[in-house]
């Protein structure tokens, strides 16, 4: 076949197009018509509701007040410290507030609740989240501290807050604990489902998490809604605090219930460990193996590991 022959058979064919966007109108109107199944999960309404792109941004904008001078988009030194605070606080306060507002009123509309004044809720939810901020950035300065102190990879505190991702996870946290706690909907999911994604570390907003929490690694961790983890606790990549296995359809009854573990201060839980259930408790000072895995208590000071394997050479 001649050069000149390829290049005439490769040409688009109009026709051949043509044909196949004839089915385009009427498959547009199935897609329309699907819009209006009750079965179908829509928000087809003149009410807007929480923009996931924007929540994100948000949390971007968040970590230059958290972590001032790493993550801002320019140079800050003390002259221009206090602009450059100002306006990344009135800039997240307009952003924020709004996105509050924006949940609770979708909740109202979507679940028939009675008007709550979600404008005014939004302000004082963005206003309390604020107000905490230094008592945040103290808990991520020793969460830092306390990554750096038990990783000898690290080099130092810098390294750590621009590239662990425990870190990250960590910060986006804390901040969606805040708000979790002002019962405020579909916003603390979003941002640490958001980490979740960047990091591979999944932390519910629920969670209650102490001082000196460090993450080593991270990727697969998970720690479920009702995990409470006392002070200066560590765990490593692939560790999992979840819950039993729950009979379907357990959403509304479980709601609220202990189904996730408690781990007592100054615990170690090494990679690939999986420990389930509302009423286990680790113990103070206790060091959970790799790759265990518990559904009872484990008593203060105990050390639980796996038999050393019998390994097959061939």
């Amino acid at each position: 076949m001649t050069d000149t022959s390829i290049k005439e058979q490769c040409k688009t064919d109009v026709k051949i197009a043509d044909r196949f966007k004839k089915q385009l109108p009427e498959i547009t109107e199935a897609i329309i018509a699907s819009c209006y199944d009750p079965a179908c999960f829509t928000h087809i309404d003149y009410e807007p509701i929480p923009s996931r792109e924007n929540v994100i941004r948000i949390i971007n904008r968040f970590m230059e007040l958290l972590f001032p001078g790493y993550f801002s988009r320019k140079k800050v030194d003390p002259t221009n410290l206090t602009y450059s605070i100002g306006d990344a606080v009135i800039t997240l306060y307009n952003q924020l507030s709004e996105q509050i507002s924006l949940g609770i009123r979708h909740d109202c509309f979507r679940y028939d609740i009675p008007c709550s004044d979600c404008e005014k809720r939004g302000h004082d939810a963005a206003i309390r989240l604020f107000g905490s901020i230094p008592d945040i950035k103290k808990m991520l300065a020793d969460d830092v501290r306390a990554t750096f102190e038990g990783d000898p990879a690290a080099r130092g505190h810098d390294e750590i807050i621009f590239s662990y991702p425990g870190i990250f996870a960590i910060s986006v946290y804390r901040i969606a604990h805040t708000l979790f706690k002002l019962k405020i909907p579909l916003l603390p999911r979003i941002m640490t489902e958001y980490a979740h994604s960047e990091t591979g570390i999944d932390i519910h907003p629920g969670a209650t998490i102490g001082k000196r929490f460090a993450i080593d690694h991270g990727t697969g961790v998970v720690i479920g809604e009702t995990t409470v983890i006392g002070d200066n606790v560590r765990i490593y990549q692939g560790v999992t605090l979840g819950a039993l296995s729950l009979p379907p359809d357990c959403g509304e009854r479980y709601k609220g219930v202990k189904r996730h573990p408690t781990i007592e201060d100054n615990a170690i839980i090494y990679s690939g460990a999986t420990i389930l259930g509302g009423d286990t408790v680790i113990g103070k000072n206790a060091v959970i193996g790799g790759n265990v895995w518990l559904t009872e208590s484990v008593p203060a000071n105990t050390k639980v590991f796996l038999e050393q394997p019998k390994l097959i050479y061939k």
